[in-house]
């Protein structure tokens, strides 16, 4: 038993507390010290994670029994993936909470309560090891976004928590209700619940489903997984909340629960569904290139300058998404380090456009501009991130961006790669067409804003507070919160390899554990053979010439003989799959049969 996990997450609910019972005037400083004590404690259990960094396997095993009969526990572990976004969590949290100081002036304890409870689940996702563990903190972050949204938030505050929370719960449950089912399979499968919310356990058990239930699994993993990315077309909650947030809201929001999207692709579809994944690797991968292409093109015509952002976070995980669908390790670890990247550059854009908000009260290009001229330190700052979200070389954004690209451009269908793929050049060229628009809207974006002559709005419209006491440019507590993240940028643009050494080999054993490399040579014979796009017996043709013909099992046979063995082999009748899947160990019984019939020894 490891007590890291725990305590990572019980330090900021525990945090909670005393916010709820203390006066206000001190609630952001004991948010300041919690989350500044957690990532402490983030760095040191980093440190203790030794060679778990670089092998592959997990560590920092918790087990905490629940409700055993039904085989639901509390159980957590981490891998590198995990733990570089738990450190990424715990990283942006004080930056968030000491950059509220100003912005947050009524109802403090319950911002920042919220801010430490969201803290915790966020962190619960990435440890979860048992999948109502996994579920339960990945639904509960929807509660203290709320909340921020609607009671933070700006003019169209109500509107945006309601859609935000509606589209992201209707998708979660729908996973759920694949979850749940993958779940009843095994157990049904096993004859107990044991092992049944296991989710290494369930992995292995899904990837022996037939590729047609493989194929619904996978739609409905994708409900609440895009929704969350979020992935076009179930994107349009996103630009609404994140323009209506509070800025904090919105860093958290960039930086962590988008990820739990694409973490949840990389830690959930592609180990358990490789089949149904090569089989609709192209259609998603479509549906990434349309992300990029189509919000860089609504980026190009804002003048809300946060709402630009917003929708650079829907083209800039298409990038991701594409990366992952790759099913190759560059692209795999171009989208983990993209998820660390844009939390990190995306995130400080977020930070600067609240910092110019609470002196101007307005967002929009059109009335105030030119402040490189007034706040060259603030102008500093803004122009550095984004280049750093464009993807100039030397700087984090372009590694990440320069991997997804390479790897979907590899991802061909030679069957001679160690990892061929189904996407190839066409994709990566017009994902590279979306470089260039992020490179256009930024840019002209930064000379309206930075660079031109001064526009300055008049002071008191809107119904918000006066912040009169914030300096004309940056104070060294608004300097304090930006230099760490531009540190990191430097870092992980000249550095890459600090973290992608950390996920060489996480995710060369995903892809071998889950078979990709044949999956996906399969599915190209099966294309190749020109069979009718359908699930070929449930299984591609590859796999299923493989395995002899199903024959009716006599009761005298027993049922670990080798399949050539069997009386009657290739004579017709109605074969029992669960004995088939005694001799073959991939082909389980059918997922909706409730009753088999036992085999004599």
């Amino acid at each position: 038993m490891d007590p890291m996990p725990i305590l990572l997450i019980l330090l900021p609910l525990l945090g909670a507390i005393p916010i709820a019972f203390l006066p206000s005037e001190r609630a952001k400083w004991i948010a300041t010290a919690v989350t500044s004590v957690t990532f402490a404690v983030s760095v040191i259990a980093a440190m203790r994670f030794g060679a778990k960094w670089t092998d592959g396997t997990f560590g920092f095993l918790a087990e905490i029994g629940w409700l055993e009969t039904v085989g639901v526990t509390l159980n957590m572990h981490a891998d590198s993936v995990s733990m570089m976004l738990v450190l990424l969590t715990t990283f942006l949290m004080p930056l968030c909470v000491i950059g509220s100081f100003s912005a947050i002036t009524t109802r403090q304890k319950e911002y920042y309560a919220w801010l430490l409870i969201l803290q915790a689940a966020m962190t619960g996702v990435f440890f979860a090891k048992d999948l109502i563990f996994f579920y339960v903190c990945f639904e509960f972050t929807l509660v203290p976004m709320f909340f921020l949204i609607a009671l933070y938030g700006g003019d169209n505050r109500s509107a945006a928590s309601i859609k935000f929370f509606l589209y992201t719960f209707t998708g979660s449950l729908i996973t759920l209700a694949a979850l749940l089912w993958t779940a009843w399979s095994y157990a049904d499968a096993a004859g107990s619940w044991a092992m049944a919310f296991d989710i290494p356990t369930l992995t292995e058990h899904a990837r022996t489903l037939p590729l047609a239930t493989q194929s619904w699994l996978l739609l409905g993993l994708m409900a609440g997984f895009a929704v969350k990315v979020p992935l076009f077309p179930v994107h349009t909650w996103l630009p609404l909340a994140h323009t209506e947030a509070p800025t904090a809201g919105s860093v958290i929001l960039a930086g962590v629960l988008l990820k739990l999207g694409t973490y949840g692709i990389y830690r959930f579809v592609l180990p358990m569904l490789p089949d149904a994944v090569a089989a609709y690797a192209p259609a998603l991968g479509v549906l990434a290139v349309i992300a990029i292409l189509y919000a860089a093109l609504i980026c190009w015509v804002q003048d809300d300058v946060k709402k630009l952002v917003a929708y650079s976070s829907v083209s800039h995980l298409g990038f991701c998404v594409l990366g992952l669908f790759a099913l190759n390790p560059m692209g795999l670890q171009g989208s983990v380090l993209y998820m660390i990247n844009h939390g990190l550059s995306t995130g400080a854009l977020f930070l600067l456009i609240g910092m110019m908000y609470e002196r101007y009260h307005t967002r929009d290009m059109n009335r105030v501009g030119g402040l490189g001229k007034k706040m060259p330190v603030w102008a500093t700052f803004m122009v550095f991130f984004v280049l750093s979200s464009v993807g100039l070389p030397g700087l984090n954004g372009f590694v990440s961006e320069f991997l997804c690209l390479i790897a979907a451009f590899t991802a061909t269908g030679d069957a001679g790669l160690p990892y061929p793929g189904l996407l190839g050049p066409w994709f990566a060229a017009f994902a590279g067409l979306g470089m260039i628009l992020a490179a256009m809207y930024l840019l002209i974006m930064t000379g309206k804003v930075v660079f031109g002559p001064l526009k300055e709005p008049g002071h008191g419209h809107g119904d918000h507070e006066d912040h009169g006491a914030l300096p004309a440019d940056l104070s060294p507590r608004e300097i304090g919160v930006l230099v760490p993240l531009a540190v990191l940028c430097v870092v992980f643009g000249l550095q890459p390899t600090v973290l992608t050494d950390r996920l060489e080999q996480p995710v060369e054993r995903l892809l071998v554990d889950a078979g990709y490399p044949d999956a996906v040579r399969a599915e190209l014979q099966r294309r190749a053979g020109e069979t009718p796009a359908r699930m070929a017996g449930d299984r591609p043709a590859a796999e299923t010439a493989a395995v002899p013909t199903p024959t009716e099992v006599p009761a005298n046979v027993d049922a670990d003989a080798d399949a050539a063995t069997i009386p009657g082999a290739g004579a017709t009748g109605a074969p029992d799959p669960t004995d088939l899947a005694l001799i073959d160990g991939r082909i389980p019984a059918p997922p909706f049969e409730l009753v088999k019939e036992p085999v004599d020894g």
